[in-house]
């Protein structure tokens, strides 16, 4: 395709100004983190960094901290087993209804958040589960599980299936072949899936409204119950910042490892 020097000028800018529109706000939280100004405004009056020591300091914040990490992890991980069960499934068997149950496995993270987060409550509620870590663990690994699936179905459908009859024919159990075959071809396909799942768990806040009890505060949820105090709004862009960290060093190596079989989805 020939693109007059005209047309290329117009797509960088194009694109230039969209990824301004993207990124601006990250980067105006970036520099109000470091205004020495507890009240705000533009431009900084200065450049500080006590608000990271005040933020490092608050038991609060370590322990919303501790429980996004802890949560995070655990759902990253029963997402991957299970998703990728529900993958080896999927992609290696053919049944009834196959194409409705795999629509119905990337459901849940096309869904609302409030929709996903209210049902869930009321399911806790119906049997009697009290809100708690526990709960907000299943509530994560219920949309986590989808970026798993996905990441191991990409990852199978390009897999031969040669290497595996082969194994098969030399005498090898269906573990066996998995262990030594099947499972070292998907290693970068779980482990950026997981990455992405641990993104997706750690900064998630509509569906943990809905599955956290009293005192079972994530990082996220911390920042929006703290962001109306104007007093905290200092250490609040420090957490957000951090937040944006945690969440964007994930999914870029994850982009590394997985190129063009990441599918992370959106909420």
């Amino acid at each position: 395709m020939v693109e007059s020097p005209l047309v290329r000028a117009a797509l960088r800018i194009f694109t230039g100004a969209v990824m301004v529109f993207i990124y601006l706000p990250l980067v105006i939280l970036a520099v109000y983190a470091f205004n020495a100004s507890p009240l705000g405004g533009w431009p900084p009056s200065g450049f500080t960094l006590d608000w990271f020591g005040e933020a490092a300091g608050s038991p609060a914040i370590r322990d919303a901290l501790s429980n996004s990490l802890t949560v995070a992890t655990i759902s990253t991980l029963l997402a991957l087993i299970l998703g990728t069960l529900a993958a080896l499934a999927m992609q290696r068997y053919s049944f009834f209804g196959k194409n409705s149950i795999s629509f119905l496995f990337v459901l849940p993270i096309a869904l609302p958040g409030v929709v996903t987060g209210i049902s869930l409550q009321s399911s806790f509620k119906l049997f009697g589960i009290d809100l708690g870590l526990h709960t907000i663990v299943i509530a994560h690994a219920t949309f986590c599980v989808v970026v798993a699936y996905n990441n191991v179905v990409a990852r199978l459908r390009r897999l031969p299936r040669s290497p595996e009859e082969a194994s098969a024919d030399l005498g090898a159990d269906s573990w066996m072949t998995f262990r030594r075959i099947t499972l070292p071809g998907m290693r970068t396909a779980l482990l950026s899936g997981g990455l992405l799942a641990f993104a997706l768990s750690f900064d998630e806040v509509i569906v943990t409204l809905f599955a956290a009890g009293p005192g079972a505060r994530t990082l996220p949820i911390w920042v929006f119950s703290e962001l109306q105090r104007s007093y905290q709004l200092p250490v609040v862009n420090v957490v957000a910042l951090l937040l944006v960290l945690v969440s964007v060093i994930p999914v870029w190596i994850a982009q590394r490892i997985g190129g063009g079989e990441i599918a992370r989805g959106g909420r």
